[in-house]
């Protein structure tokens, strides 16, 4: 479906350069060893491709970023607010009051 309908211009060619960013970025980070330098050039790459893609698709179409739903790797908002409660709880007894011991006159 959708496949005998001719793409925007701006989009098909937003799209060849995301898929050509992407691509690079696998080669980068998807190696025996990983350089800095180039995968954080090669993710640079894909941010901008990505942001081109969405403002091709924004201008035909009104539709918004369809990255926006996009998240960091890493820890569940749930995961991360429990993590969070035990640090404070746990920050607040070893911060407390210190109980002090009588010297034995």
């Amino acid at each position: 479906m959708g496949h005998d309908v001719p793409m925007s211009k701006k989009i098909d060619a937003a799209l060849k350069d995301l898929k050509k960013a992407l691509n690079k970025h696998a080669e980068a980070v998807g190696g025996r060893t990983v350089s800095l330098k180039k995968s954080q050039r090669a993710s640079a790459r894909v941010a901008a491709a990505a942001t081109a893609y969405a403002e091709a698709v924004h201008a035909k179409s009104g539709l918004g970023n369809p990255f926006a739903d996009v998240l960091e790797p890493g820890l569940e908002a749930t995961t991360l607010a429990s993590l969070s409660a035990e640090r404070d709880k746990l920050a607040k007894s070893l911060t407390g009051p210190i109980e002090t011991q009588n010297a034995a006159g």
